[in-house]
């Protein structure tokens, strides 16, 4: 079986150029982060945020910490002194707790608006109406002067068929294409372990890679 080291040797090598990834160590011991800081990775993605603020205390203090699930406003306290870019932004309301929080640390926090594209019901997301609606609005730097919104996230429905994976990948790309231009955006975080190759073929520049890099997750 091959090493986590060998794994993102693989990975980065059938990346392009523009395409960033975060390599997804939740539920993964902090040896397994140190095997892939030490093959040259710096960004993680994480999505409880207990687990991540552990790991952010005893692991390099360079990592990039990406935070990648769905974040509860009460928590965003605890990140709030280091995340480096929130993926999961699916509501006015924590937009509004993250620049509150971003403010009380003196420092701006990146994010991206989540999209709701997935045909199962169980994912989280805006839906594009509502993402423009906040992101239009003329007080929008002046309201949340913390907070850079750099681009969108989306999760695909976490299924083989891939035409179902395309419609929904096509359907991200069409309005972050429509808003790139608009708000000066420069990430489309989509595509996981199992169809980052599609994800990227439809434009994404940030991909959120687990078990192809850790192995399996083991959830007991």
């Amino acid at each position: 079986m091959p090493s986590i080291s060998e794994n993102l040797k693989i990975i980065k090598q059938t990346l392009p150029e523009h395409v960033t990834l975060v390599a997804v160590s939740k539920t993964k011991p902090n040896e397994d982060l140190q095997e892939a800081y030490d093959a040259g990775q710096r960004i993680f993605g994480e999505n409880k945020i207990q687990e991540m603020t552990d790991k952010w205390e005893s692991l390099p203090k360079d990592i990039d910490w990406h935070m990648i699930g769905h974040v509860q406003t009460n928590k965003v306290k605890y990140i709030a002194p280091y995340i480096g870019l929130i993926h999961s932004v699916d509501r006015l309301k924590l937009f509004k707790e993250i620049n509150k929080e971003a403010e009380k640390n003196n420092r701006t926090i990146r994010v991206l608006l989540q999209i709701k594209i997935a045909e199962e019901d169980s994912k989280f997301g805006m839906k594009p109406s509502e993402a423009q609606e906040l992101l239009t609005g003329d007080k929008l730097k002046t309201n949340y002067p913390n907070i850079d919104v750099v681009g969108l996230m989306g999760m695909a429905s976490f299924v083989d068929d891939e035409d179902q994976l395309n419609r929904e990948f096509s359907e991200l790309e069409k309005i972050y294409t429509q808003f790139k231009e608009q708000h000066n955006f420069t990430t489309l975080s989509m595509g996981m372990s199992g169809d980052y190759k599609l994800a990227i073929s439809h434009g994404s520049t940030m991909i959120r890679i687990g078990s192809a890099i850790f192995g399996e997750r083991n959830y007991n």
